[in-house]
């Protein structure tokens, strides 16, 4: 199967002229503008008018020449950037001044559960980041619910959204509740939007796997600053990330890994000027 087949047999129409985008930039954080849903601001901005056609197909670049697809979306309008303003919470304002044209997008419907699922070889010309729809081939249909390989117990930074999707989708994300599910430990949990952070532990027969589904059931865990911070703004927990400081065995007692959280507590300052009451 290749990509002209999966788009026209979506209802992508024939006879438009349509686009194939894959981002990759080393100026800016991809993955995250896409995780915080600025990219389509971000992709909107262009030094020059090179998205005149009727679609694009937009692709998140991975190793190599390997591409993800995140969403076909419909030219609205095309404007001068100095026109349109950037939202307030985006996270490079030097962006529409680095810009001189801006194209308003809208993502169309029909896509939607193919999204972060459908991975293409982008083929040999892969600085080549625009380019007219042509056959590029389908390596790869990801798991409903899939999120990602499990890179490493330190080498990983989980949104709320990345968590709940990976503890509510066992059967597609099976090595990190496998590997979650093992150890216990020490976790972190970052609020994006000021830095703080909440540092706590996990233990018992379920590791860090079970610590995290109380996170994903509730938003808060049980814990007090949290709690306070989503009865002030529900949608705080957007904010959130989530990764382990170190890993410890579960056979460990309660009073062993607190021993470790503590440390870590008073290491990175979490009572004084972080989420820890």
């Amino acid at each position: 199967m290749n990509i002209i087949e999966l788009l026209l047999h979506r209802g992508l129409p024939g006879k438009a002229k349509v686009k194939l985008v894959r981002h990759q930039d080393q100026r800016y954080d991809v993955q995250e503008l896409y995780r915080t849903g600025h990219l389509t601001t971000y992709q909107g901005y262009q030094a020059k008018p090179i998205f005149e056609c009727d679609y694009i197909v937009s692709f998140i670049g991975l190793e190599g020449s390997l591409a993800r697809f995140i969403g076909v979306y419909k030219i609205v309008e095309r404007q001068k950037s100095s026109d349109v303003p950037l939202p307030p919470d985006f996270p490079y304002p030097e962006l529409a001044a680095e810009d001189d044209v801006f194209y308003q997008l809208k993502q169309i419907a029909g896509f939607e559960d193919l999204e972060d699922r459908v991975i293409i070889d982008w083929g040999k010309g892969a600085l080549a980041w625009h380019q007219w729809l042509k056959e590029k081939e389908v390596v790869e249909v990801l798991p409903k619910g899939y999120v990602a390989d499990f890179p490493g117990y330190l080498d990983f930074i989980l949104t709320f959204q990345e968590l709940s999707t990976i503890i509510n989708n066992p059967s597609a994300n099976r090595e990190w509740h496998r590997m979650l599910g093992g150890v216990a430990g020490v976790y972190i949990i970052v609020d994006g939007g000021d830095g703080k952070q909440y540092v706590g532990s996990a233990y018992g027969a379920d590791g860090i796997l079970g610590r995290w589904r109380q996170y994903a059931k509730t938003g808060h865990g049980g814990n007090v600053r949290l709690k306070e911070l989503l009865t002030e703004n529900p949608k705080a927990g957007d904010r959130f990330r989530f990764s382990i400081l170190q890993t410890l065995p579960r056979t460990l007692t309660l009073s062993e890994v607190i021993t470790y959280e503590e440390l870590y507590k008073k290491k990175l300052g979490a009572r004084a000027f972080g989420l820890n009451t």
